[in-house]
Parts: structure tokens; sequence; C-alpha cells
């Protein structure tokens, strides 16, 4: 990548240290909403540059660790069949279900394929007309785009053997139930930032106000987040709860405004159900009335599905920021990435896996 090593420097990371030190006058509590930031945080050691008043709580930022069990358990039903060719973004073959994971589906032979863009399952589709075609349409606003272009061109060209297992979820929903509990210690957030190139950050000022919170759109390299992270610091000590952007080389108020558009004609806004946290209203994306047809849930007869998450797996306190990866009694012993309780351990993005990755001991 360009332009990386900038945004690494050691001289300006202890020198952003030293003004958040300098800023800090009492404890706060500020949450990051976006698995990339939370894997920078933990890998360069962001948390401890920080003074002890500043604690760092990582929210769900990662939309395969919040993909519900029951999506899983529909993926593994759906890939297991034998007319079936199932893709999916690499994440979601590692993601456990409530007896196995897509790995093992294709070690028994399943067609599954990992792609690195959806577009490439409608070319399947188009090669392959005596198979169906699914696509694992999972991802926070920012794959939506994608998604929704995948849809779109299938509906173009007429296939009928393509369709896609959507699980899209939406940030600012999320952040407002988080707010919303009782047990939130939440006084500031960062943003996400590859969300807002996509959506802006215009849905932020309504949650600022009612909250009384400050929010920072936050880029994800070690000085994005300290930046993000100073201007968090000096709004809340200055009592101040207002919308910044941090990451303004990326991202604009408005947002992308052509993808938001296509996002808008293929899908529309219901209830989604959050892996460890449980249904949260308006909260995800489903497909409109005239792509119901490009449905998977719909076309394999698993939109009922309902399946009961393990209760050993304490993955729904972290995503909410109640407790740490390393406060988990099974924590790198009885769950790890050979063989993990929860999505967390195993994406990506995942708290957990960052937390055995870089600090297991």
């Amino acid at each position: 990548m360009k332009y990386i090593n900038e945004y690494r420097t050691e001289e300006a990371a202890h020198r952003y240290s030293r003004l958040i030190k300098e800023s800090t006058t009492q404890n706060w509590n500020i949450m990051e909403v976006c698995g990339g930031q939370t894997h920078a945080i933990v890998k360069f050691g962001i948390d401890e540059l920080l003074p002890k008043e500043i604690n760092l709580i990582h929210g769900p930022g990662c939309p395969v660790c919040v993909t519900s069990l029951e999506l899983i358990d529909k993926s593994i039903e759906i890939a297991s069949k034998e007319n079936v060719i199932f893709c999916s973004f690499g994440d979601m073959l590692r993601a456990p279900g409530s007896n196995k994971d897509l790995f093992q589906v294709k070690a028994d032979g399943g067609d599954v394929r990992i792609l690195y863009s959806p577009l490439d399952s409608v070319k399947i589709a188009k090669e392959n007309p005596n198979k169906e075609v699914v696509f694992f349409a999972v991802g926070f606003e920012t794959t939506a785009p994608a998604n929704a272009m995948a849809v779109y061109q299938a509906k173009q060209l007429g296939l009928k053997n393509f369709s896609l297992l959507v699980s899209h979820v939406l940030v600012p929903p999320a952040m407002e139930a988080i707010l919303s509990s009782k047990s939130s210690r939440v006084q500031g957030f960062l943003a996400a930032g590859h969300v807002c190139t996509v959506m802006g950050y215009n849905e932020y000022y309504p949650i600022a106000e009612k909250y009384k919170v400050p929010i920072v759109v936050t880029g994800f390299e070690p000085l994005d987040i300290l930046q993000g992270i100073y201007m968090c610091v000096k709004q809340l000590e200055e009592r101040r709860a207002e919308v910044e952007n941090q990451y303004a080389r990326s991202v604009r108020r408005e947002g992308n405004q052509k993808a938001q558009e296509l996002i808008n004609k293929v899908f529309k806004i219901g209830t989604r159900k959050w892996r460890g946290i449980g249904e949260i209203p308006d909260s995800g994306l489903e497909l409109q009335n005239e792509y119901s047809d490009y449905d998977a849930s719909l076309k394999f007869g698993l939109a009922e599905m309902c399946v009961e998450e393990p209760k050993q797996c304490i993955s729904g306190l972290i995503l909410q920021g109640l407790k740490k990866p390393f406060e988990c009694s099974v924590f790198g012993s009885g769950c790890t990435p050979e063989h993990p309780l929860g999505a967390t351990m195993v994406s990506s993005e995942g708290a957990c896996a960052a937390y055995y990755r870089y600090r297991k001991n």
C-alpha cells in the first residue's frame, strides 16, 4: 500500500500519546466499532501507549462475528446440497455453526468456493446453468454495494440459478442498541472509516445529540487511531458531543451517493439478529420484494430456522464491550482458532482472534 509508513511513524505515535496524556484529567471509556481498528490497537500496542485513564472498549465491529448462528447453519445446509455451488468470502468458512463449519462441508465434498468479489459468483452461475449458485452476502454497509450489484446483474441477465444468503448488518442501530443498554459504559465512539466511505456520517449526528456522546470517524492505521482517540478525548474533556471526521482523506460527509442509490434499489432495512446480542430493530438489510426470487433463505425453505447459541461462549458480552477476551474462562484453552466456540476467535477481524494472536500470554 502506498503511503502506509507515514501513518506508522514512532515519533508521531509518541507525540499523540503525549497529547492524549496531557489532555486527560479523568477516566473515559471509548469504543471502536471496527474489527480492523481492534486488530490494529492490539497488534501495535496502541492501548499500551495511552494513559491508564483511557479504556478502549471493543464493540461489534466484525460482521463475521455478529452473523447469527442460524444463518451459518443455513449456509452449511445449503452448501451441503448436491446441486449447489456455495460461494463466500474466506472468513466465513471458519465461522462455527452448531456442529461444523463450511470448511468441513468442503472437506466432505461440498462445492464451496472462496471468492474475492460477489460478481464472480454471477459469472459462475452463468457458466453453470444446471447448478444453483449461492453467495453468502456478509458485511456491514461497506460490502453492500458489491453484493447489490451482483443481484442487479443477475436479474439483468435473467439468471434463475443465482441467489444471496443475506447477512448484512448496519452500524448506527448497533451503536444505539449499545448506548440504550443499562449496562453500557461507552462515553465516546471511534466510528468505522470504511463504512463511512460508503454511507457518509450524517446518520451519526442524531445519535451524538440524543446520547450526548462524541463520535469520531476514524481510519485504521496506528496514527489514525491515536488521532481519533485524541479528538474524542478533547471532546469529552470539553463536555462536547459532536461528530468529527479524522479520516478526511477517504470520507466525505455525504458518502458515496451512487453506492447508496444501488443499495436502496436492491435492499431494504429490516430487523436483524446479531450473534451473541440478539435482535436489533432496523439493523440489517434484506432484499427488496422485486428481488425476492434471489433470496436463498426463501428459495431453499429455510426462512424460519432458529438455533440456540452455546452458553459457554461469551462472545456476545465481548461484542457489546462488557468483557475483554482474556476474561473468558476458556480463552486460549477450550476456545482456540483450531477449535473455536465463537466466530470472534476465527475471524480476521475478531477481538478474540486479535488477543490470541498478539496477547496470548
